[in-house]
């Protein structure tokens, strides 16, 4: 079975103006696949959310390739890109009167047509989206009430009932305490792995990436990117070079 859901090829990600372009990263080579948790690593200004929102086509790339599930991802427009990567932002919900339910509903939005009734299916997928976070006691309490790392499950939660084959997070644990931290990051591996998903997320916590993810991207301009196992980076000294190079900072 071919696992392989998105590669890159030679890609150089930036930003294009009329007068100039800037590049950021380039000879980006790389694929994620199905079943699991990629940790995309790297200091302030390296190219971690810059190369997420060209993978999810926010941004246009400057050279090279990207592949999702075998098609060019330019292929794609904007309901078919919906039906295959979801995205999970640190951005919290600010709807006065939204419950639970209701943010993790919006998540049906690709699947239920221009007047977006729910049938019972949708229903259905929303309870157990809520359930499989932890969060069905909560599902008629309104999001204010709830706290970050309550709200960040409940984000999770609408991504999971999106039903994407990809679900993309940009420094999910960013304003979470380290309980939660450690709760999001551990639940992200389990989605991964029992719903064989590709889930990817950038964090600055290299100490939970290396005990949870399933594989690594370490990402530095003056390096490049470096891709491996948590154990596999260990034993080549690149985490311990990461590790001087965040320390120097």
């Amino acid at each position: 079975m071919n696992n392989e859901t998105i590669i890159l090829t030679d890609l150089a990600i930036g930003y294009k103006a009329k007068s100039h372009t800037t590049t950021i990263a380039n000879n980006l080579n790389g694929t994620f696949r199905a079943g699991e948790l990629t940790s995309l690593l790297g200091r302030n200004g390296c190219g971690k959310s810059t190369l997420l929102r060209t993978i999810t086509g926010f941004q246009q790339k400057l050279s090279g390739d990207i592949t999702l599930l075998g098609k060019p991802t330019e292929k794609y427009d904007i309901h078919e890109r919906a039906l295959n990567v979801s995205i999970v932002t640190t951005e919290p919900t600010k709807v006065p009167g939204m419950t639970v339910f209701d943010l993790v509903a919006m998540g049906r939005s690709p699947h239920t047509g221009f007047w977006g009734r729910l049938s019972n299916s949708d229903r259905n997928i929303i309870e157990q989206s809520i359930a499989m976070v932890g969060m069905q006691e909560y599902a008629n309490r309104e999001l204010s009430t709830l706290s970050d790392g309550e709200q960040q499950k409940c984000m999770i939660a609408k991504a999971i009932a999106q039903e994407t084959p990809v679900i993309i997070l940009d420094e999910p644990t960013s304003f979470l305490d380290y309980p939660s931290r450690v709760k999001t990051i551990a639940l992200l591996r389990d989605l991964a792995h029992n719903l064989h998903k590709t889930i990817i997320l950038s964090t600055h916590d290299l100490e939970q990436a290396v005990k949870f993810t399933d594989c690594l991207w370490l990402l530095d301009k003056q390096k490049g990117l470096t891709i491996g196992t948590p154990q596999e980076l260990a034993s080549s000294n690149a985490i311990n070079e990461y590790f001087d190079i965040e320390s120097s900072l």
